[in-house]
């Protein structure tokens, strides 16, 4: 089936980096889907894998390239001949971000780098370049706005802050038609067991207690489809170069009603046992995150259409239809 909801995109030759990840691998579908030549980038690893590219019905209509972010003439080759790249490839696990920071750096910042080099010698048409709410901090103010004071609590919101640095500066100092898209917490169907929302729900459906650190900070949590649709209107919108939006949904849900929540979706009871082994550093600790998208509403025609209550539901279907991907033991927050 055709998605022809954004027919901006039939035709055009499109690169996905971190392509085989969560929303990665949905962009993928959904850029087929709307008949554009889609191209991947995705790590190279010895078994040759290509993460959830490798289960998709769209797998063999995506030129995957593997390659790494780090390395420039990987870069070069992915980007060459294409004229729209989001870039969603990065180390993303907070807690590893303290025990690797190194490798933060080379990846967030060094791979956001090569791709801002690539597009402007290469003369690509739009970047969409992946931030994140945690370059925040704790907010502020809330209803959080793009004007929101950047702050580093962990060395992977450093690297994020310094990648979202280095694409404005390309745009500033070399007109690269950067667009900087900055998803707030974006959950559903294959995120990794080590996210919140898969982790409780994997330890409930698997009929243990629930294993949680600090329960008291909130979120914004946005379904991944209402991500990749905000991904798609930032790659064709025209005269938006040089922004950063958000997306979110303007509500916060507390980590602590999470498993209330997905219980009620999975129909089961449950029981929370606080672990004091899973608390992020006490000023590390991101408290409060809560999107205003004023500007995806006014600039995109952007806007969430699943609840969080929807978009838990799929999650406990999603996770009880791959048991082999989740094991409990292995994952609490």
């Amino acid at each position: 089936m055709t998605d022809t909801s954004i027919p901006a995109l039939n035709g055009r030759r499109v690169l996905v980096t971190g392509a085989g990840g969560f929303i990665g691998s949905r962009l993928c579908e959904r850029l087929v889907e709307a008949g554009a030549e889609v191209r991947a980038l995705v790590r190279y690893t010895s078994d040759g894998e290509a993460g959830w590219l490798d289960r998709s019905a769209i797998r063999a209509q995506v030129d995957v390239r593997r390659g790494d972010l780090a390395d420039r003439d990987s870069v070069f080759d992915a980007v060459r001949g294409t004229d729209l790249v989001f870039h969603l490839g990065a180390l993303i696990a907070i807690p590893y971000s303290y025990l690797a920071p190194e490798s933060y750096v080379r990846t967030n910042i060094l791979g956001t780098l090569n791709v801002l080099q690539a597009v402007r010698e290469l003369g690509v048409g739009r970047l969409v370049h992946t931030s994140t709410s945690e370059v925040y901090g704790s907010a502020q103010v809330v209803p959080m706005t793009e004007a929101h004071p950047l702050v580093g609590q962990s060395p992977y919101s450093a690297s994020k802050i310094a990648a979202d640095k280095l694409a404005e500066s390309y745009h500033r100092s070399f007109g690269a038609p950067v667009v900087t898209l900055r998803p707030f917490n974006t959950y559903g169907p294959r995120q990794s067991a080590r996210a919140v929302i898969p982790t409780i729900t994997t330890q409930l459906l698997a009929g243990r207690p629930i294993r949680l650190g600090d329960t008291r900070p909130t979120r914004d949590f946005v379904y991944v489809d209402d991500t990749v649709t905000a991904f798609l209107k930032a790659g064709t919108v025209e005269g938006i170069e040089g922004l950063t939006v958000h997306t979110g949904t303007g509500r916060e849900t507390r980590i602590g009603d999470l498993p209330a929540l997905i219980a009620q979706a999975a129909g089961m009871a449950f029981v929370v046992e606080e672990d004091e082994s899973r608390l992020r550093p006490p000023a590390s600790e991101v408290e409060r995150l809560c999107a205003d998208a004023t500007l995806a509403r006014e600039r995109l025609g952007w806007a969430p259409t699943v609840d969080i209550q929807e978009g838990l539901a799929r999650v406990v279907a999603f996770v009880r239809e791959n048991p082999a991907l989740y094991r409990p033991e292995e994952y609490a927050v």
